[in-house]
Protein backbone atom coordinates (compact mmCIF):
# COMPACT_ATOMS: atom_id res chain seq x y z
CA UNK A 1 0.00 0.00 0.00
CA UNK A 2 2.83 2.37 0.95
CA UNK A 3 4.50 1.61 -2.34
CA UNK A 4 1.34 2.53 -4.24
CA UNK A 5 0.99 5.85 -2.34
CA UNK A 6 4.68 6.70 -2.92
CA UNK A 7 4.27 5.88 -6.61
CA UNK A 8 1.19 8.11 -6.86
CA UNK A 9 2.96 11.00 -5.09
CA UNK A 10 5.97 10.61 -7.36
CA UNK A 11 3.72 10.65 -10.39
CA UNK A 12 1.90 13.79 -9.18
CA UNK A 13 5.13 15.64 -8.41
CA UNK A 14 6.61 14.58 -11.73
CA UNK A 15 3.47 15.71 -13.53
CA UNK A 16 3.52 19.09 -11.77
CA UNK A 17 7.18 19.59 -12.67
CA UNK A 18 6.47 18.66 -16.26
CA UNK A 19 3.52 21.04 -16.45
CA UNK A 20 5.55 23.81 -14.85
CA UNK A 21 8.40 23.28 -17.28
CA UNK A 22 5.95 23.24 -20.19
CA UNK A 23 4.38 26.49 -19.04
CA UNK A 24 7.81 28.10 -18.67
CA UNK A 25 8.77 27.01 -22.19
CA UNK A 26 5.37 28.17 -23.47
CA UNK A 27 5.82 31.64 -21.91
CA UNK A 28 9.33 31.93 -23.34
CA UNK A 29 8.05 30.97 -26.77
CA UNK A 30 5.19 33.50 -26.57
CA UNK A 31 7.55 36.29 -25.50
CA UNK A 32 9.71 35.54 -28.53
CA UNK A 33 6.86 35.89 -31.01
CA UNK A 34 6.48 38.92 -33.24
CA UNK A 35 3.53 41.22 -32.59
CA UNK A 36 1.78 39.85 -35.68
CA UNK A 37 2.27 36.26 -34.43
CA UNK A 38 0.98 37.23 -30.98
CA UNK A 39 -2.11 38.62 -32.70
CA UNK A 40 -2.75 35.34 -34.51
CA UNK A 41 -2.30 33.36 -31.27
CA UNK A 42 -4.62 35.69 -29.37
CA UNK A 43 -7.46 35.56 -31.88
CA UNK A 44 -7.05 31.80 -32.34
CA UNK A 45 -7.88 31.48 -28.63
CA UNK A 46 -10.37 34.38 -28.58
CA UNK A 47 -12.32 34.26 -31.85
CA UNK A 48 -14.22 37.45 -32.63
CA UNK A 49 -17.67 36.90 -34.09
CA UNK A 50 -17.96 40.14 -36.06
CA UNK A 51 -20.10 40.26 -39.17
CA UNK A 52 -19.10 42.76 -41.86
CA UNK A 53 -21.41 45.76 -41.88
CA UNK A 54 -20.62 46.69 -45.47
CA UNK A 55 -23.99 47.19 -47.13
CA UNK A 56 -25.90 47.26 -43.84
CA UNK A 57 -24.04 50.38 -42.58
CA UNK A 58 -24.18 49.16 -38.99
CA UNK A 59 -20.96 49.71 -37.07
CA UNK A 60 -22.18 48.63 -33.64
CA UNK A 61 -20.21 45.36 -33.52
CA UNK A 62 -17.02 46.88 -34.91
CA UNK A 63 -17.16 49.80 -32.48
CA UNK A 64 -17.85 47.48 -29.54
CA UNK A 65 -14.90 45.28 -30.46
CA UNK A 66 -12.42 48.13 -30.94
CA UNK A 67 -13.30 50.79 -28.35
CA UNK A 68 -12.02 48.95 -25.23
CA UNK A 69 -8.57 48.61 -26.82
CA UNK A 70 -8.13 52.27 -27.84
CA UNK A 71 -6.50 54.13 -24.97
CA UNK A 72 -6.07 57.71 -23.82
CA UNK A 73 -2.41 58.77 -23.57
CA UNK A 74 -1.51 61.67 -21.27
CA UNK A 75 2.04 63.00 -21.50
CA UNK A 76 3.94 65.27 -19.11
CA UNK A 77 6.85 67.56 -19.94
CA UNK A 78 8.80 68.64 -16.89
CA UNK A 79 10.41 72.06 -16.48
CA UNK A 80 10.22 73.30 -20.08
CA UNK A 81 10.37 76.97 -20.98
CA UNK A 82 9.67 76.87 -24.71
CA UNK A 83 6.35 77.90 -26.22
CA UNK A 84 4.15 75.15 -27.58
CA UNK A 85 0.66 76.09 -28.69
CA UNK A 86 -1.96 75.56 -31.35
CA UNK A 87 -2.29 77.69 -34.48
CA UNK A 88 -3.29 77.73 -38.11
CA UNK A 89 -2.68 74.63 -40.20
CA UNK A 90 -0.78 76.91 -42.56
CA UNK A 91 1.89 77.88 -40.05
CA UNK A 92 5.15 75.95 -40.16
CA UNK A 93 6.31 73.83 -37.28
CA UNK A 94 2.95 73.45 -35.55
CA UNK A 95 1.06 71.02 -37.74
CA UNK A 96 1.16 68.26 -35.14
CA UNK A 97 0.84 70.53 -32.12
CA UNK A 98 -2.24 72.39 -33.29
CA UNK A 99 -4.08 69.19 -34.28
CA UNK A 100 -3.37 67.08 -31.27
CA UNK A 101 -3.83 69.43 -28.38
CA UNK A 102 -0.27 70.24 -27.34
CA UNK A 103 -0.39 72.89 -24.62
CA UNK A 104 1.01 76.38 -24.51
CA UNK A 105 4.13 76.43 -22.37
CA UNK A 106 5.68 79.63 -21.03
CA UNK A 107 7.02 78.57 -17.66
CA UNK A 108 9.16 75.79 -16.26
CA UNK A 109 6.19 74.23 -14.46
CA UNK A 110 5.14 70.72 -15.60
CA UNK A 111 2.71 70.79 -18.53
CA UNK A 112 0.61 68.09 -20.16
CA UNK A 113 -0.59 67.04 -23.59
CA UNK A 114 -2.70 64.11 -24.75
CA UNK A 115 -3.36 61.74 -27.61
CA UNK A 116 -4.57 58.23 -28.30
CA UNK A 117 -3.09 54.76 -28.71
CA UNK A 118 -4.11 51.25 -29.76
CA UNK A 119 -3.40 48.07 -27.76
CA UNK A 120 -2.13 45.42 -30.19
CA UNK A 121 -0.86 42.77 -27.75
CA UNK A 122 -2.62 41.57 -24.62
CA UNK A 123 0.62 41.85 -22.62
CA UNK A 124 0.67 45.63 -22.97
CA UNK A 125 2.19 46.73 -26.30
CA UNK A 126 0.53 49.89 -27.60
CA UNK A 127 1.04 51.68 -30.92
CA UNK A 128 0.72 55.47 -31.12
CA UNK A 129 2.33 58.37 -32.99
CA UNK A 130 5.90 59.46 -32.41
CA UNK A 131 4.81 63.04 -31.84
CA UNK A 132 2.46 61.97 -29.03
CA UNK A 133 5.27 60.64 -26.83
CA UNK A 134 8.34 62.41 -28.23
CA UNK A 135 10.42 63.92 -25.39
CA UNK A 136 7.74 63.23 -22.77
CA UNK A 137 9.09 62.80 -19.23
CA UNK A 138 6.04 60.80 -18.14
CA UNK A 139 3.47 58.78 -20.09
CA UNK A 140 0.14 57.78 -18.57
CA UNK A 141 -2.09 55.27 -20.36
CA UNK A 142 -5.78 55.26 -19.38
CA UNK A 143 -8.13 52.51 -20.54
CA UNK A 144 -11.86 52.88 -21.16
CA UNK A 145 -12.52 51.07 -17.86
CA UNK A 146 -10.53 53.87 -16.07
CA UNK A 147 -7.52 51.72 -15.22
CA UNK A 148 -4.31 53.71 -15.46
CA UNK A 149 -0.76 52.51 -16.22
CA UNK A 150 2.60 54.15 -16.71
CA UNK A 151 3.91 53.72 -20.23
CA UNK A 152 7.49 53.13 -21.33
CA UNK A 153 8.78 53.98 -24.82
CA UNK A 154 10.09 50.87 -26.57
CA UNK A 155 10.91 52.68 -29.80
CA UNK A 156 9.90 55.66 -31.86
CA UNK A 157 10.51 56.83 -35.43
CA UNK A 158 10.06 60.38 -36.72
CA UNK A 159 10.23 59.22 -40.34
CA UNK A 160 6.97 57.25 -40.10
CA UNK A 161 5.57 59.09 -37.04
CA UNK A 162 5.15 55.80 -35.22
CA UNK A 163 5.98 54.81 -31.66
CA UNK A 164 5.61 51.63 -29.61
CA UNK A 165 5.05 51.90 -25.87
CA UNK A 166 4.60 49.22 -23.22
CA UNK A 167 2.59 49.00 -20.00
CA UNK A 168 2.98 46.35 -17.31
CA UNK A 169 -0.33 44.54 -17.61
CA UNK A 170 -1.77 41.27 -18.90
CA UNK A 171 -5.02 40.05 -20.41
CA UNK A 172 -5.70 43.42 -22.04
CA UNK A 173 -8.25 43.82 -24.85
CA UNK A 174 -6.61 44.26 -28.24
CA UNK A 175 -7.54 45.38 -31.75
CA UNK A 176 -7.06 42.87 -34.55
CA UNK A 177 -4.53 43.93 -37.18
CA UNK A 178 -6.01 44.12 -40.67
CA UNK A 179 -4.48 44.35 -44.14
CA UNK A 180 -4.19 47.91 -45.41
CA UNK A 181 -3.36 46.67 -48.92
CA UNK A 182 -6.94 45.42 -49.15
CA UNK A 183 -8.45 48.79 -48.19
CA UNK A 184 -10.38 50.28 -51.10
CA UNK A 185 -11.37 53.83 -51.93
CA UNK A 186 -15.04 54.24 -50.98
CA UNK A 187 -14.85 51.66 -48.17
CA UNK A 188 -16.44 52.50 -44.82
CA UNK A 189 -14.03 53.05 -41.92
CA UNK A 190 -14.26 54.10 -38.27
CA UNK A 191 -11.93 56.49 -36.43
CA UNK A 192 -11.64 55.77 -32.69
CA UNK A 193 -9.81 58.01 -30.23
CA UNK A 194 -9.98 60.75 -27.62
CA UNK A 195 -10.55 64.07 -29.45
CA UNK A 196 -10.92 67.53 -27.92
CA UNK A 197 -10.48 66.29 -24.32
CA UNK A 198 -13.53 64.04 -24.71
CA UNK A 199 -13.79 60.42 -23.61
CA UNK A 200 -13.60 57.58 -26.14
CA UNK A 201 -15.24 58.71 -29.39
CA UNK A 202 -16.17 56.83 -32.57
CA UNK A 203 -16.77 58.52 -35.94
CA UNK A 204 -17.44 57.05 -39.37
CA UNK A 205 -16.51 57.95 -42.93
CA UNK A 206 -15.09 56.47 -46.08
CA UNK A 207 -11.62 56.01 -47.49
CA UNK A 208 -11.30 58.90 -49.93
CA UNK A 209 -7.78 58.15 -51.25
CA UNK A 210 -4.70 55.98 -50.69
CA UNK A 211 -0.98 56.62 -50.98
CA UNK A 212 -1.26 60.30 -50.06
CA UNK A 213 1.93 62.28 -49.41
CA UNK A 214 1.27 65.65 -47.76
CA UNK A 215 4.76 66.68 -46.63
CA UNK A 216 3.86 66.88 -42.95
CA UNK A 217 6.59 64.51 -41.73
CA UNK A 218 9.19 66.67 -43.48
CA UNK A 219 8.04 69.84 -41.72
CA UNK A 220 10.80 71.51 -39.69
CA UNK A 221 9.66 71.39 -36.08
CA UNK A 222 11.03 73.51 -33.26
CA UNK A 223 13.41 71.71 -30.90
CA UNK A 224 11.06 72.41 -28.02
CA UNK A 225 12.08 69.64 -25.67
CA UNK A 226 15.33 68.03 -24.65
CA UNK A 227 15.50 64.38 -25.62
CA UNK A 228 14.42 62.48 -22.51
CA UNK A 229 14.19 58.86 -23.60
CA UNK A 230 17.85 58.32 -24.41
CA UNK A 231 17.53 58.19 -28.20
CA UNK A 232 19.63 60.30 -30.51
CA UNK A 233 18.11 62.94 -32.82
CA UNK A 234 16.76 61.02 -35.79
CA UNK A 235 17.63 61.45 -39.45
CA UNK A 236 14.64 62.65 -41.46
CA UNK A 237 13.92 60.37 -44.41
CA UNK A 238 10.17 60.54 -44.17
CA UNK A 239 7.90 57.84 -45.57
CA UNK A 240 4.41 59.12 -46.35
CA UNK A 241 1.76 56.96 -47.96
CA UNK A 242 -1.32 57.93 -45.95
CA UNK A 243 -4.81 56.51 -46.13
CA UNK A 244 -7.05 59.56 -46.55
CA UNK A 245 -10.49 59.50 -44.93
CA UNK A 246 -13.35 61.84 -44.19
CA UNK A 247 -14.12 60.20 -40.83
CA UNK A 248 -14.12 63.11 -38.35
CA UNK A 249 -10.86 63.34 -36.37
CA UNK A 250 -9.64 66.23 -34.25
CA UNK A 251 -7.05 67.20 -31.66
CA UNK A 252 -6.44 64.22 -29.41
CA UNK A 253 -7.16 61.61 -32.10
CA UNK A 254 -3.43 61.34 -32.73
CA UNK A 255 -2.32 57.70 -32.53
CA UNK A 256 -5.88 56.41 -32.51
CA UNK A 257 -7.38 53.64 -34.61
CA UNK A 258 -8.69 53.66 -38.15
CA UNK A 259 -10.61 50.38 -38.53
CA UNK A 260 -12.67 48.76 -41.24
CA UNK A 261 -16.24 47.56 -40.88
CA UNK A 262 -14.96 44.22 -39.54
CA UNK A 263 -13.26 45.96 -36.63
CA UNK A 264 -9.77 45.36 -38.04
CA UNK A 265 -7.04 47.97 -37.61
CA UNK A 266 -6.05 49.31 -41.04
CA UNK A 267 -4.37 52.58 -40.04
CA UNK A 268 -3.06 54.81 -37.24
CA UNK A 269 -4.56 58.30 -37.40
CA UNK A 270 -1.79 60.87 -37.80
CA UNK A 271 -2.85 64.20 -39.34
CA UNK A 272 -5.55 66.40 -40.82
CA UNK A 273 -5.67 69.00 -43.58
CA UNK A 274 -7.33 72.05 -42.11
CA UNK A 275 -7.27 75.84 -42.31
CA UNK A 276 -8.59 76.15 -38.76
CA UNK A 277 -6.76 73.35 -36.95
CA UNK A 278 -9.99 71.36 -36.47
CA UNK A 279 -11.84 68.87 -38.65
CA UNK A 280 -12.67 70.09 -42.16
CA UNK A 281 -13.15 66.81 -43.96
CA UNK A 282 -9.71 65.32 -44.55
CA UNK A 283 -7.85 63.01 -42.21
CA UNK A 284 -4.75 60.89 -42.79
CA UNK A 285 -3.72 57.54 -41.31
CA UNK A 286 -0.50 55.53 -41.48
CA UNK A 287 -1.17 52.16 -43.23
CA UNK A 288 -0.98 49.28 -40.78
CA UNK A 289 1.08 47.15 -43.19
CA UNK A 290 3.88 49.72 -42.93
CA UNK A 291 3.36 50.00 -39.19
CA UNK A 292 3.65 46.22 -38.62
CA UNK A 293 7.25 46.14 -39.78
CA UNK A 294 8.23 49.29 -37.88
CA UNK A 295 6.61 48.04 -34.65
CA UNK A 296 8.31 44.65 -34.86
CA UNK A 297 11.63 46.46 -35.37
CA UNK A 298 10.94 48.44 -32.20
CA UNK A 299 10.15 45.27 -30.27
CA UNK A 300 13.17 43.35 -31.53
CA UNK A 301 15.82 46.06 -31.93
CA UNK A 302 14.46 49.17 -30.20
CA UNK A 303 14.86 51.14 -33.44
CA UNK A 304 13.90 50.88 -37.11
CA UNK A 305 16.12 48.85 -39.41
CA UNK A 306 15.72 50.80 -42.64
CA UNK A 307 16.93 49.60 -46.02
CA UNK A 308 17.27 51.66 -49.19
CA UNK A 309 17.44 50.91 -52.90
CA UNK A 310 20.13 53.51 -53.55
CA UNK A 311 18.59 55.82 -56.14
CA UNK A 312 17.60 59.46 -56.13
CA UNK A 313 14.57 60.22 -58.26
CA UNK A 314 11.85 62.67 -59.16
CA UNK A 315 8.15 62.01 -59.66
CA UNK A 316 6.99 62.11 -63.26
CA UNK A 317 3.98 64.01 -64.56
CA UNK A 318 3.16 65.75 -67.83
CA UNK A 319 5.22 68.82 -66.93
CA UNK A 320 8.28 66.84 -65.79
CA UNK A 321 8.09 64.58 -68.85
CA UNK A 322 8.08 67.60 -71.15
CA UNK A 323 11.03 69.11 -69.32
CA UNK A 324 13.01 65.86 -69.55
CA UNK A 325 12.04 65.27 -73.19
CA UNK A 326 10.34 61.92 -72.54
CA UNK A 327 6.86 60.55 -73.15
CA UNK A 328 6.40 58.57 -69.92
CA UNK A 329 4.26 60.54 -67.45
CA UNK A 330 3.96 57.95 -64.67
CA UNK A 331 6.75 56.51 -62.58
CA UNK A 332 10.00 57.74 -61.04
CA UNK A 333 12.82 59.21 -63.12
CA UNK A 334 16.20 58.07 -61.77
CA UNK A 335 18.45 61.10 -61.21
CA UNK A 336 21.39 59.16 -59.83
CA UNK A 337 22.43 55.71 -58.56
CA UNK A 338 24.66 55.37 -55.49
CA UNK A 339 27.84 53.34 -56.14
CA UNK A 340 27.78 49.98 -54.39
CA UNK A 341 24.07 50.19 -53.69
CA UNK A 342 21.54 47.47 -54.41
CA UNK A 343 20.28 49.47 -57.40
CA UNK A 344 23.80 49.73 -58.84
CA UNK A 345 24.37 45.99 -58.40
CA UNK A 346 21.04 45.29 -60.14
CA UNK A 347 22.09 47.41 -63.12
CA UNK A 348 19.90 50.50 -62.75
CA UNK A 349 21.32 53.69 -64.29
CA UNK A 350 20.66 57.41 -64.39
CA UNK A 351 17.79 58.11 -66.80
CA UNK A 352 15.93 54.86 -66.13
CA UNK A 353 12.25 55.18 -65.22
CA UNK A 354 10.98 52.94 -62.42
CA UNK A 355 7.39 52.02 -63.31
CA UNK A 356 6.45 49.15 -60.98
CA UNK A 357 7.32 47.83 -57.53
CA UNK A 358 6.40 44.20 -56.80
CA UNK A 359 4.35 44.29 -60.03
CA UNK A 360 2.27 47.23 -58.76
CA UNK A 361 2.22 50.36 -60.92
CA UNK A 362 3.95 53.40 -59.43
CA UNK A 363 2.02 56.66 -59.72
CA UNK A 364 3.92 58.60 -57.04
CA UNK A 365 7.05 58.25 -54.92
CA UNK A 366 4.93 57.16 -51.96
CA UNK A 367 4.05 53.95 -53.83
CA UNK A 368 7.72 52.93 -53.80
CA UNK A 369 8.73 54.37 -50.43
CA UNK A 370 5.95 52.63 -48.52
CA UNK A 371 6.85 49.25 -50.02
CA UNK A 372 10.54 49.72 -49.24
CA UNK A 373 9.62 50.92 -45.75
CA UNK A 374 8.20 47.47 -44.96
CA UNK A 375 11.55 45.78 -45.57
CA UNK A 376 14.94 45.54 -43.83
CA UNK A 377 18.50 45.65 -45.13
CA UNK A 378 19.23 42.38 -46.92
CA UNK A 379 15.65 41.95 -48.14
CA UNK A 380 14.98 41.91 -51.90
CA UNK A 381 12.44 43.99 -53.80
CA UNK A 382 11.29 43.53 -57.39
CA UNK A 383 11.33 46.57 -59.67
CA UNK A 384 10.24 47.11 -63.26
CA UNK A 385 11.89 49.97 -65.13
CA UNK A 386 12.09 51.44 -68.61
CA UNK A 387 15.34 52.12 -70.46
CA UNK A 388 15.08 53.67 -73.90
CA UNK A 389 11.41 52.74 -73.85
CA UNK A 390 12.02 49.03 -73.22
CA UNK A 391 10.89 47.33 -69.97
CA UNK A 392 13.33 45.49 -67.72
CA UNK A 393 12.97 43.70 -64.39
CA UNK A 394 15.43 43.82 -61.50
CA UNK A 395 15.67 42.17 -58.11
CA UNK A 396 17.25 44.78 -55.83
CA UNK A 397 18.82 43.89 -52.48
CA UNK A 398 18.32 46.67 -49.94
CA UNK A 399 21.35 48.11 -48.17
CA UNK A 400 21.49 49.83 -44.79
CA UNK A 401 20.66 53.51 -45.17
CA UNK A 402 23.91 54.54 -43.47
CA UNK A 403 26.05 52.57 -45.95
CA UNK A 404 24.65 54.15 -49.11
CA UNK A 405 26.40 57.34 -50.24
CA UNK A 406 26.04 59.08 -53.57
CA UNK A 407 29.20 59.93 -55.48
CA UNK A 408 30.07 63.62 -55.43
CA UNK A 409 28.62 66.19 -53.14
CA UNK A 410 26.84 68.31 -55.69
CA UNK A 411 24.82 67.86 -58.84
CA UNK A 412 27.01 66.97 -61.83
CA UNK A 413 30.10 68.08 -59.89
CA UNK A 414 28.94 71.69 -59.53
CA UNK A 415 30.13 73.68 -56.54
CA UNK A 416 27.65 74.84 -53.92
CA UNK A 417 28.53 78.44 -54.87
CA UNK A 418 27.46 77.76 -58.46
CA UNK A 419 24.19 76.21 -57.30
CA UNK A 420 23.65 79.12 -54.90
CA UNK A 421 23.94 81.47 -57.87
CA UNK A 422 21.36 79.43 -59.79
CA UNK A 423 18.85 79.98 -56.99
CA UNK A 424 18.59 83.57 -58.15
CA UNK A 425 17.76 84.94 -54.73
CA UNK A 426 19.18 86.96 -51.87
CA UNK A 427 18.61 86.16 -48.20
CA UNK A 428 18.59 87.93 -44.86
CA UNK A 429 18.62 86.31 -41.40
CA UNK A 430 15.36 86.18 -39.43
CA UNK A 431 15.18 88.08 -36.19
CA UNK A 432 14.28 86.33 -32.94
CA UNK A 433 10.93 88.12 -32.99
CA UNK A 434 10.16 86.83 -36.50
CA UNK A 435 11.03 83.26 -35.51
CA UNK A 436 8.78 83.57 -32.46
CA UNK A 437 5.95 84.97 -34.61
CA UNK A 438 6.06 81.99 -36.98
CA UNK A 439 6.99 79.56 -34.21
CA UNK A 440 10.01 78.23 -36.08
CA UNK A 441 13.54 77.55 -34.90
CA UNK A 442 15.34 78.30 -38.15
CA UNK A 443 14.87 80.34 -41.30
CA UNK A 444 16.00 83.13 -43.62
CA UNK A 445 13.85 85.68 -45.41
CA UNK A 446 14.02 86.08 -49.19
CA UNK A 447 15.24 89.65 -49.72
CA UNK A 448 15.61 89.48 -53.51
CA UNK A 449 14.37 87.36 -56.41
CA UNK A 450 16.21 87.67 -59.74
CA UNK A 451 14.61 86.97 -63.11
CA UNK A 452 15.47 83.59 -64.61
CA UNK A 453 16.62 81.96 -61.36
CA UNK A 454 15.15 78.91 -59.66
CA UNK A 455 13.14 80.99 -57.19
CA UNK A 456 11.64 82.98 -60.08
CA UNK A 457 10.83 79.82 -62.03
CA UNK A 458 8.99 78.16 -59.13
CA UNK A 459 7.42 81.47 -58.02
CA UNK A 460 8.90 81.72 -54.53
CA UNK A 461 8.28 85.43 -53.83
CA UNK A 462 10.33 88.11 -52.15
CA UNK A 463 9.40 88.09 -48.45
CA UNK A 464 9.01 84.30 -48.30
CA UNK A 465 10.70 82.48 -45.41
CA UNK A 466 13.01 79.56 -46.22
CA UNK A 467 13.32 77.16 -43.28
CA UNK A 468 15.12 74.19 -44.83
CA UNK A 469 17.15 73.31 -47.90
CA UNK A 470 17.80 69.65 -48.67
CA UNK A 471 16.47 68.70 -45.24
CA UNK A 472 18.89 70.97 -43.36
CA UNK A 473 17.86 73.97 -41.25
CA UNK A 474 19.19 77.25 -42.66
CA UNK A 475 19.79 80.52 -40.77
CA UNK A 476 22.46 82.20 -42.91
CA UNK A 477 24.11 82.19 -46.33
CA UNK A 478 26.86 79.95 -44.92
CA UNK A 479 24.30 77.37 -43.83
CA UNK A 480 22.59 77.60 -47.23
CA UNK A 481 25.92 76.83 -48.92
CA UNK A 482 26.44 73.88 -46.58
CA UNK A 483 22.96 72.54 -47.36
CA UNK A 484 23.56 72.92 -51.10
CA UNK A 485 26.76 70.89 -50.67
CA UNK A 486 24.70 67.71 -50.32
CA UNK A 487 22.64 68.41 -53.44
CA UNK A 488 22.16 65.42 -55.72
CA UNK A 489 20.86 66.85 -59.02
CA UNK A 490 17.84 68.32 -57.25
CA UNK A 491 17.27 70.92 -54.55
CA UNK A 492 14.43 70.62 -52.06
CA UNK A 493 13.28 73.93 -50.55
CA UNK A 494 10.81 74.25 -47.67
CA UNK A 495 9.36 77.40 -46.26
CA UNK A 496 6.44 79.77 -45.71
CA UNK A 497 4.83 82.09 -48.25
CA UNK A 498 1.49 83.88 -48.43
CA UNK A 499 0.49 82.50 -45.03
CA UNK A 500 0.99 78.85 -45.98
CA UNK A 501 3.79 76.31 -45.97
CA UNK A 502 5.33 74.96 -49.15
CA UNK A 503 7.82 72.32 -50.26
CA UNK A 504 9.30 72.20 -53.75
CA UNK A 505 11.91 69.97 -55.34
CA UNK A 506 13.60 71.31 -58.49
CA UNK A 507 16.28 69.80 -60.76
CA UNK A 508 19.67 71.48 -61.17
CA UNK A 509 20.35 71.85 -64.88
Amino acid sequence: MKKIIVTLLTACVGGAVAIGAYKLMENQQVNGLSLDEKQKLYFANNPANITSSVGAVDFVQAAAAVTPAVVHINTTYEGQSSTRQGGSQQEMGDLFDQFFGAPQMRSRAPVMASGSGVIISDDGYIVTNNHVVEDATKIEVVLTDKRSFEGKVIGRDANTDLALIKVSATNLPIVKLGNSDNVQVGEWVLAVGYPLALESTVTAGIVSAKGRSIGILDQPRPQQFNNRNGSEPQQRTAIESFIQTDAAINRGNSGGALVNANGELVGINAAIASQSGTYEGYGFAIPINLAKKVLDDFKEFGAVKRGVIGVSFRDLNASAAKELGIEQINGLYVNDVAPGSGAASAGLKQGDIITKVENTTIYASSDLQERVGRLRPGDKIQLTYLRNGKPFNASVTLKDVESVKFAGNTAAGRSSAEIYSKLGAGFSPLTAAQKQRYRISSGVIVSEVRSGGIFDDVEIPKGAIITQINGKDVNSREEINTALGVTDQTVTIKGIADGGSFRVTVPIQ
